[in-house]
């Protein structure tokens, strides 16, 4: 369902059984899974790709060329940018087109959320079922099931698929559920039982 009063671009491609509601903007070239909501005043640019059963939440502003897997959480006012070294002009202060810079998208990995109001630069990854906390700046990537918070963002341990907190124990982190985690280079990982 596409609101009356939102703008899907000619060119854009919208899954089924996908919401875009009221003055949320979804640019040519954007294409959207299946089960997904984009909230009101959200803006998902052209060139950005976003997987099935995602939910970005008001005001949320996606950038060219974010990739966004199954299964993310994208919180209201969150920020995906697309350059980390922005300027309006070049040196000689003539006015910069798109031929001028190269756009370094924002990857989030399936099961992610970012919280409402936190900002992701450009090029920065983050893992597979990790946690953005609201109003973070997120400088550098996130590992699987890591929790991030602040300005710039740091590690503030680990979460489980449901978001809980991880306990360590030993070289194991355990979730409430008994779920057992192994770290590696890329983050954490489940240990079969």
């Amino acid at each position: 369902m596409i609101a009356d009063n939102a703008l899907v671009e000619s060119g854009a491609q919208i899954g089924q059984s996908t919401y875009v509601w009221h003055r949320a903007h979804v640019r040519r070239g954007a294409t959207i899974g299946d089960n997904c909501v984009i909230g009101g005043a959200a803006f998902i640019d052209s060139g950005v790709t976003i997987g099935n059963n995602c939910k970005i939440q008001n005001a949320a502003q996606v950038f060219t060329p974010a990739t966004i897997e199954d299964g993310v959480f994208i919180g209201p006012g969150a920020i995906l940018t697309n350059d980390r070294t922005p300027r309006a002009v070049n040196p000689d202060l003539s006015a910069k087109s798109a031929s001028d810079w190269t756009a370094a998208g924002v990857t989030v990995r399936s099961g992610a959320s970012i919280g409402a109001g936190a900002i992701i630069v450009a090029g920065v990854a983050i893992g597979r079922w990790a946690m953005v906390a609201a109003g973070a700046v997120v400088t550098r990537d996130v590992l699987d099931h890591e929790l991030v918070a602040g300005v710039p963002a740091t590690s503030l341990g680990w979460v489980d698929k449901t978001g809980q907190r991880l306990v360590n124990s030993g070289d194991l982190w355990i979730g409430r559920d008994g779920t057992r985690y192994s770290k590696r280079d890329s983050g954490l990982v489940e240990v079969p039982s």
